[in-house]
Parts: structure tokens; C-alpha cells; sequence
């Protein structure tokens, strides 16, 4: 098992985990730009490991099958767990974050499951918004935080991410960002990394 997943694109793979697990504790820390930044580098490596895996001519049919599977799962902590727990820390635990961290999890386990089945609508297009779109989205609205108290925030967040959910499992198309996409999402990586770490 180590020796199938220890090729390049599966090691990218396992370096995006990390900053799921990472963002992931530094939410339950009340740490939230750290674990913003954590997140984005999730997505970075989530792209990565694609790029990888495509520049590749040599890798054997299990080390692409257990990458195919090893993404999906990853996917499902970096979109799923790790939204719904930054949305339960953030309210504070309160129970009634609980059933909106749920819908999170339920809608990316959902979404992934109708992906690994159906695939594309066609190489450029995806059924619904692809779960990694909520992050930068979460980003970007998250660098609106200081101008509210965080009790009316955090409603914000909660309905900004119920609303999200909505279009990762409706009955639209959008498209799927690649090629000069890649760079450009780690161009903004990287300077939202700069300006959050100023408030770390």
C-alpha cells in the first residue's frame, strides 16, 4: 500500500491532507486566518496533484486507480470536513451550527459520490459548483470578517455556505478551471497568505 502511494502525484495528494488537517485544528484553535490560509494551500494541492499526475508517462494502472481514490477521499475531508468544522468553531460550537456542518459534509459526500460515477458533463464542464470553488469563495468573503461583530458574521457565514451547498448539487453548469487557472489561484494563494498572516 505505502509503495502504490508513494508516487509524486499521490504525495501531492497527501500534502493537501495535511493542510486540511491543519486548517482543521487551527479552526478548533480559534485560529481562523491561519486556517484560511491552510485552506487555499488545500486547493493549491488539490490542483496539483492532477498536473502531476498528467506530466507523468510511467505510472502503473493501481497507482492511478489508488490516486483516483485517495483524491476523492481527500476531497471529501479538505470540502467537507474541514468547511463544516471551521463553521462549527466559529459559531462556537453552538448546536445550531450542527445541523449546517451536516448539510456541509452530506452535500460533499454527495457531490463526490455523483462525480466519481457520472464524471464531467464534458472535459471543460461540471454538473453543479465543484466543491473547491467554495473555498476561494470562503476566502474572499472572510476578508469582510472585521467590519462585523462576529454573532452577525457568523450568520453571514452560515447562510453564505447553505447557499453555496445549494449550487454544489443543483442543476447547473460551470465550468472547470484549469490550464493558467492553476497559476492564477496560486498567485492569489499566496497573497492571501500574506495578508492574512498579518492577522495571524
Amino acid at each position: 500500500m505505502i509503495s502504490l502511494a508513494m508516487d509524486p502525484p499521490n504525495i501531492v495528494s497527501l500534502v493537501g491532507l495535511l493542510c486540511a488537517v491543519t486548517a482543521i485544528y487551527a479552526a478548533i484553535l480559534g485560529r481562523f486566518s491561519l486556517a484560511i490560509v491552510a485552506t487555499l494551500w488545500a486547493v493549491v494541492f488539490d490542483w496539483a496533484d492532477g498536473i502531476v499526475a498528467r506530466s507523468m508517462k510511467n505510472r502503473s494502472e493501481d497507482q492511478k486507480a489508488l490516486g483516483a481514490n485517495l483524491d476523492s477521499l481527500i476531497d471529501i475531508v479538505s470540502f467537507g470536513v474541514l468547511p463544516a468544522v471551521f463553521l462549527l468553531a466559529y459559531g462556537s460550537f453552538n448546536i445550531w451550527f450542527l445541523p449546517g456542518a451536516f448539510l456541509l459534509v452530506a452535500v460533499a459526500a454527495i457531490r463526490l459520490s455523483y462525480f466519481n460515477v457520472f464524471g464531467l458533463v464534458d472535459k471543460h464542464t461540471y454538473q453543479g459548483l465543484a466543491l473547491d470553488n467554495n473555498i476561494v469563495i470562503l476566502a474572499f468573503l472572510f476578508l469582510s470578517e472585521r467590519f462585523f461583530d462576529r454573532s452577525v458574521f457568523s450568520v453571514i457565514l452560515y447562510a453564505v455556505l447553505m447557499i453555496l451547498a445549494g449550487f454544489n448539487l443543483a442543476a447547473v453548469q460551470t465550468p472547470k478551471f484549469s490550464g493558467k487557472w492553476f497559476y492564477i489561484l496560486v498567485i492569489l494563494t499566496v497573497l492571501f497568505s500574506i495578508f492574512y498572516s498579518l492577522n495571524l
